[in-house]
């Protein structure tokens, strides 16, 4: 690959980071708060691209002027040199089909598949905030799922809590609410679930987003997968809402 192809894929990759980033594009792939990375790098990679480019183009322009043997006909340096190179492998182009590839077809959030296939990464908090004042108080589904196993419930005593997220439902016909929580990226996304019962829609559609309003259960069970804690939630309202602009909850109660 000579230095004008990887000029021209560097900036490929610039663009399509860019795009991504000034778009929602990129909550597909890593967690929010990486936008500024996300922006700086492909920034530079525009910048090193059209450097390189430039750096070239003034190279071969040199090259012209230096070499040039007046022969008339532009071809040559009067021995047959010139005009010789070697021309680059378009197999190389090939490298840029993944990137227009997850450009044109961004894959989607991971859903219910991988939530019944995954073991839930609920994990002991350090402590909680205090809840705001309102009711019902819009919580985290993370956060909840803290509180009702971790806490036993006393932070949640009394208080009708709304939470969101997308419906998978077990082999066994349990329903649950769940959410991707990640570390950095899609990569190390992992389930976070709670258990519905009450007064829960009687079709529920797998991957499908609930926004539901309901009150602590000491109702509590433990995943298949890994043996992990499933808190439940006795729903009181359960409503369809559209995909959120983020679908994983990136707040980890660790």
């Amino acid at each position: 690959m000579n230095r004008q192809t990887q000029a021209a894929v560097l900036l490929l990759i610039g663009v399509a980071l860019l795009h991504g980033a000034l778009s929602d594009l990129y909550l597909r792939y890593v967690k929010e708060g990486l936008r500024p990375l996300l922006l700086a790098a492909g920034t530079l990679l525009v910048v090193t691209a059209l450097a390189t480019a430039w750096y070239e183009w003034r190279r071969a322009r040199r090259e012209e002027r230096g070499t040039g043997t007046g022969d008339g006909d532009g071809t040559g340096d009067g021995d047959g040199t010139r005009g010789h190179a070697h021309r680059e492998s378009r197999v190389s182009w090939l490298l840029v089909l993944p990137l227009f590839a997850l450009v044109l077809v961004a894959p989607p959030a991971l859903g219910s598949y991988s939530a019944t296939h995954t073991g839930t990464a609920l994990q002991q908090p350090y402590g909680y905030a205090e809840l705001p004042a309102g009711d019902p108080v819009p919580i985290g589904l993370v956060d909840y799922a803290g509180r009702a196993f971790y806490g036993h419930g006393r932070s949640l005593e009394g208080r009708s809590v709304r939470l969101t997220g997308f419906v998978a439902v077990t082999p066994s016909g349990t329903p649950y609410l769940v959410r991707m929580a990640l570390n950095c990226c899609a990569a190390d996304a992992q389930p976070v679930k709670i258990g519905l019962i009450g007064n829960i829609p009687p079709v529920l559609q797998p991957n499908a987003w609930l926004e539901v309003t309901g009150r602590y259960t000491a109702r509590r069970t433990r995943d298949p997968v890994n043996d992990g804690p499933i808190p439940f939630l006795r729903v009181t309202v359960a409503r369809p809402v559209p995909t959120p602009r983020d679908p994983y909850d990136e707040t980890w109660n660790n």
